[in-house]
């Protein structure tokens, strides 16, 4: 008997960044995802034979993208997921939730939706001006809350910042999906190098600005230590203009596959993640980063920020300062690189602490026992 099928339903198929979605996917045992999405992007391969959109391309395909972003209205997606018969649709991020609020009531199916950061934590102000998605997830919200079966934030911080806006308690859990324990092992025969890195979009609540602070202060003391900067985004320019002010070593790489960034945790001797509520309210649910970090034996110091402290134990995997505090920062950057004892101590407790919480194929499982309670 075959696996019953499952609907991955997100936007765009499949940005870059969003590989913890694909590795859910493809980690399912006992289901099959299949993949719908309203556009194809430049991105993550997907298996072509499991994966649909709206927007097939050209002038009709935007079109009618923006048509079923709208009003729901995309008759030939819907007898093509009809035809799989799925057993339920998983909605990734609040949004896409809400744009498959029609999709789940024409097929009469359960639907899931979980929740990643942003989503859960933006205001209402900044989802009126963002996009037609924020604006139909304004709009569907209060049904979305009544007709979705359940809700997962990936952190507890997201769980309870969906209560706060009165997604029913009763149908909200925290889940995290996990990462591959065996793909993220470091090898022992690289060398650490005196290199603190940053991966992230270089975008306001990743908070690079106060790591290039902190550095500073660091380098004042060690002026051999390096600032490896992983990512692209809006504040780059600035960035770089604040690091080619007040740093003596740094490097900006941009946008890497993930083989360079797990290259990177390897060599590396911390990971910083100063990460800060933003301006629009943005915040994140739990980087994937700071998991796979510690999974390759990497101490984190960051901030205490959203699902943060839920992956990194203050003290035994790493250290947290409050948001913003780069004086702090740069006293736990320092502390690491002076005592070799302590940084041995946090590398193997991170690795152990990500084997126990965040094992993706145990995560998986969880996700699958989920499914088939909703079921």
């Amino acid at each position: 008997m075959s696996n019953p099928n499952v609907v991955f339903l997100c936007g765009k198929l499949l940005p870059p960044s969003e590989t913890f979605i694909k590795a859910q996917g493809e980690g399912l045992q006992q289901f099959t995802p299949y993949y719908v999405g309203s556009r194809f992007v430049k991105g993550l391969p997907l298996p072509s034979e499991r994966t649909l959109t709206v927007n097939r391309g050209g002038v009709v395909g935007n079109l009618e993208e923006v048509v079923f972003k709208v009003s729901g209205f995309a008759p030939k997606l819907y007898q093509q997921v009809q035809q799989l018969q799925p057993a339920l649709i998983h909605a990734h991020f609040g949004v896409c939730g809400a744009l498959a609020l029609p999709l789940m009531r024409s097929l009469k199916l359960p639907m899931i939706v979980t929740f990643y950061g942003l989503d859960a934590t933006m205001k209402d102000d900044y989802a009126r001006k963002e996009s037609i998605t924020t604006r139909v997830y304004l709009r569907r919200r209060e049904a979305l809350k009544r007709e979705a079966n359940l809700f997962i934030g990936v952190s507890e911080f997201i769980k309870e910042k969906l209560i706060e806006q009165g997604f029913p308690a009763d149908k909200v859990i925290a889940h995290y999906y996990g990462v591959d324990t065996e793909k993220f092992t470091p090898d022992p025969s690289i060398p650490r190098e005196r290199v603190v890195l940053f991966v992230g979009r270089l975008a306001e609540k990743k908070g690079c600005e106060y790591l290039i602070q902190a550095m500073a202060q660091v380098q004042e003391q060690m002026n051999d230590v390096e600032l490896v900067i992983i990512g692209d985004g809006p504040l780059r320019e600035s960035l770089e203009a604040l690091a080619a002010k007040s740093l003596r070593r740094y490097k900006f790489l941009g946008l890497q596959p993930s083989d360079v960034v797990k290259s990177w945790m390897n060599r590396s001797l911390l990971l910083a993640v100063p990460s800060v509520t933003a301006s629009t309210g943005d915040s994140e649910g739990l980087p994937t980063v700071v998991v796979e970090a510690q999974s390759m034996g990497l101490p984190v110091v960051g901030s205490i920020h959203a699902g943060i402290p839920q992956a990194v134990a203050h003290g035994e995997t790493g250290f947290l300062a409050p948001e913003r505090d780069w004086k702090t920062l740069a006293e736990y950057i320092l502390l690491f690189l002076s005592d070799h004892t302590l940084w041995q101590s946090c590398s193997v407790n991170g690795q152990q602490r990500v084997r126990d919480h965040f094992n993706l194929s145990k995560q998986t499982r969880i996700l699958e026992d989920i499914y088939r309670s909703v079921l």
